[in-house]
């Protein structure tokens, strides 16, 4: 006699190897957000990376779409609990936007226009791990989405990913962000489930 049902077993023909524990894997792409969408006009945007001493390098849109463009298909996994495998964005890898910064920070702050902030490993942002992305799907990228451009690492949880980016801090100290502060992991790896901090 079976005493355990197919439902108990979890949504099947996911692949492990692909959706982290915990996770289901969804083809919707869902919405959430901490605030109301910021509505940024490309002719207003800017993307700065500071350095720890204080130096900035500043990007306008048309300097920021000049620079060489990558087409990363990755999959996302967000803390709560849906993944989307195979997603494609193009962007610009944050190798580009730091190969002429001098700097010894390990931490980097990255921040929103609407005030969002999110803090990540120095190292999580470089050797082809994350990008400032314009596009999804072949689409400009929508607003709800974070557009007209967001930061991706694909590799940590979603909220890591900051939608309607505007710059990069460099920091020598840790300095938590907002859901890091609201009781997030500080790092956010799906495959070891770090959700919340503690985790």
């Amino acid at each position: 006699m079976n005493v355990v049902t197919r439902g108990f077993r979890g949504r099947g023909g996911q692949d492990p190897a692909r959706v982290p524990p915990g996770q289901y894997e969804t083809h919707d792409f869902p919405v959430l957000s901490a605030g109301p969408t910021p509505r940024v006009d490309t002719g207003e945007w800017t993307f700065s990376v500071e350095a720890e001493t204080g130096r900035t390098r500043v990007w306008t849109w048309e300097e920021f779409r000049a620079l060489p463009q990558e087409r990363p298909r990755v999959d996302i996994h967000c803390v709560t609990r849906w993944s989307k495998l195979d997603t494609d964005w193009e962007g610009v890898s944050l190798d580009v936007l730091l190969e002429d910064v001098e700097t010894t920070a390990e931490y980097a702050l990255a921040s929103s226009y609407g005030g969002y902030t999110t803090n990540l490993p120095l190292q999580d942002l470089t050797d082809g791990q994350a990008w400032i992305v314009h596009t999804f799907d072949g689409e400009p990228l929508a607003p709800e989405h974070g557009g007209p451009a967001r930061l991706i690492v694909p590799h940590l949880y979603f909220w890591k990913s900051a939608k309607w980016v505007r710059g990069i801090s460099l920091l020598h100290q840790d300095e938590p962000g907002f859901w890091e502060q609201a009781g997030y992991h500080d790092y956010g790896d799906p495959w070891r489930e770090q959700r919340y901090r503690g985790d």
